[in-house]
C-alpha cells in the first residue's frame, strides 16, 4: 500500500522519525554543512553562520513568509500544516511563487522554538507538518532545532524541488516521512534555460532514488506548455522505470504563465486541454498510480 506507513502515524501506530531519532547529532551535523553550505548541489560554500548568504539569498536563521492549515494540497495530505520559507535554490522563470522564492517579499524571523509553538498550535487541525517555499533546503539546520520543540506527533513531509545535496539526504532520511518532490523536467537544457539550474537529471533521478529506499514518496510534475514531448513524457517514462506504481504521481494542470514567463515563447500560455490529456492518457499507459 502506498503511503502504509504515513497512515499508520495519523492512526497512532507509528511514531514520526523526528520522534525516534536523534536529533542532537543531527542538528550538530547540518551545522557542520552550512559553515561551508553544501546543503543543495549548487554548493555555494558561502560561511551562513557568519550571515554569508548564497545563490538562495536564505539568513542564518528561518525566514517565513507563512504558516497555515492548507486544503489545496493533496486531498490525502489535507488538511496539512503548510510552512512556507523564503528563497529558493531555483529560479524558475514561471514560479508560480516568485514573490516567495524570489525575495520580493519580506519574511518574518522566528526562532526555532516559536515556529515549534506555531506548529503545536495548529497541530489539532491538521494531518502534517509540510516543510515548503520557497525551498526548505536552506533551513535544515533551523528546522532540526523546531522539530526538537514540537510536541505534535504528526508526520513531516519534505515538499521540495529535489535539489538536495547527497550530505542533506542522509539527514532527511532520519526526518522525512513523506517526500513530496517537484520533478519539473525530462532533459538538462529545459532545466537550465527555465530555472537556472544544472546537471537537473543526474541530481534528480539520485536523489529519488534515494528518497525511495528510506521513505514513502508522491512525485508532482506540472505540465508545461510545449513540453509534453521533451519534458512531460521523459519524467513519466523514468517513474515508471524506477519505481512502477509503488509511489503517486501527481500530474498537475494547473500552470499559468506567472512571473517572467511572458518572455519566453514556448511556455507563454497555459497548458492546452489536449496536452494535459495527453500527459494523463500517458500515465496510464505506463501504468503509473497517478493523479490529478
Amino acid at each position: 500500500m502506498v503511503l502504509k506507513k504515513y497512515l499508520q502515524i495519523l492512526e497512532a501506530k507509528e511514531k514520526p522519525k523526528f520522534k525516534k531519532n536523534n536529533l542532537e547529532k543531527l542538528e550538530e551535523k547540518s551545522f557542520e554543512i552550512i559553515s561551508k553550505c553544501e546543503l543543495c548541489e549548487r554548493k555555494c560554500k558561502v560561511n551562513r553562520l557568519k550571515g554569508e548568504k548564497g545563490y538562495c539569498k536564505a539568513p542564518c536563521g528561518l525566514s517565513i513568509s507563512s504558516i497555515f492549515p492548507h486544503y489545496g494540497e493533496e486531498y490525502f495530505f489535507i488538511p496539512s500544516l503548510t510552512i512556507f520559507f523564503m528563497g529558493c535554490t531555483f529560479s524558475c522563470v514561471f514560479c508560480q511563487n516568485w514573490e516567495i522564492s524570489q525575495w520580493y517579499e519580506h519574511g518574518h524571523e522566528l526562532s526555532p522554538k516559536e515556529l515549534a509553538k506555531a506548529i503545536d498550535l495548529y497541530a489539532q487541525e491538521c494531518k502534517n507538518i509540510n516543510f515548503v517555499g520557497g525551498e526548505p533546503t536552506p533551513y535544515l539546520p533551523w528546522i532540526i532545532q523546531t522539530l526538537k520543540h514540537v510536541k505534535a506527533f504528526l508526520p513531516v513531509i519534505w515538499n521540495s524541488n529535489f535539489y538536495m545535496s547527497e550530505k542533506t539526504m542522509e539527514i532527511l532520511k532520519e526526518i522525512a516521512d513523506v517526500y513530496l518532490s517537484d520533478w519539473k523536467y525530462g532533459n538538462n537544457a529545459c532545466a537550465e534555460r527555465l530555472s537556472d539550474v544544472k546537471n537537473y537529471i543526474e541530481i534528480i533521478e539520485r536523489n529519488h532514488e534515494i528518497a525511495f529506499r528510506n521513505g514513502e514518496v508522491v512525485i508532482r510534475h506540472l505540465v508545461l506548455p510545449n513540453h509534453v514531448e521533451c519534458c512531460t513524457k521523459p519524467v513519466l517514462e523514468k517513474i515508471a522505470s524506477f519505481f512502477g506504481d509503488k509511489v503517486i504521481v501527481n500530474i498537475m494542470p494547473q500552470y499559468r504563465p506567472e512571473y517572467k514567463a511572458k518572455n519566453f515563447k514556448d511556455i507563454a500560455r497555459y497548458p492546452s486541454q489536449k496536452e494535459l490529456e495527453e500527459a494523463w492518457k500517458y500515465a496510464e499507459k505506463l501504468g503509473l498510480n497517478w493523479i490529478r
